[in-house]
């Protein structure tokens, strides 16, 4: 599936479909959040891989090229030797870090609940 192109095609004008499923995949809130925590504001990409490491580096170039599309992260290229890349959040990805503290806070405590669930329906089974 080409992330970059998702459209809904039973309802394609739906916002609240169209922007989830760009941001709501495995790897998108984890790269804003990790962007988020750095102190000086921008990463370069070999610190997102080192951050993020079960990410390829296939997976982590083409989610940032989808966040910078969507407007949620910026490239700067420097004109150096060898260039220098860098990441860093825009306004609209700031106004989202605290809706994912939100659920980064639910779901630390709700883990353990959640956790035991899983292992109650497997041992059911």
């Amino acid at each position: 599936m080409d992330r970059t192109t998702i459209v809904d095609t039973l309802f394609p004008g739906c916002p609240i479909r169209n922007i989830l499923a760009r941001i709501c995949d495995k790897w998108s809130l984890l790269v804003i959040f990790t962007i988020d925590k750095t102190d000086k504001g921008t990463v370069r990409f070999k610190e997102l891989q080192r951050e993020i490491p079960d990410i390829s580096q296939k997976m982590l170039t083409v989610t940032l090229r989808t966040l910078e599309e969507d407007g949620y992260v910026t490239r700067t290229v420097y004109a150096e030797v060898p260039p220098r890349v860098e990441y860093s959040l825009t306004s609209r990805a700031r106004s989202l870090i605290p809706h994912i503290n939100s659920l980064v806070g639910w779901a630390l405590e709700n883990k353990d609940a959640i956790i035991g669930d899983r292992k109650k329906a497997r041992s059911g089974r």
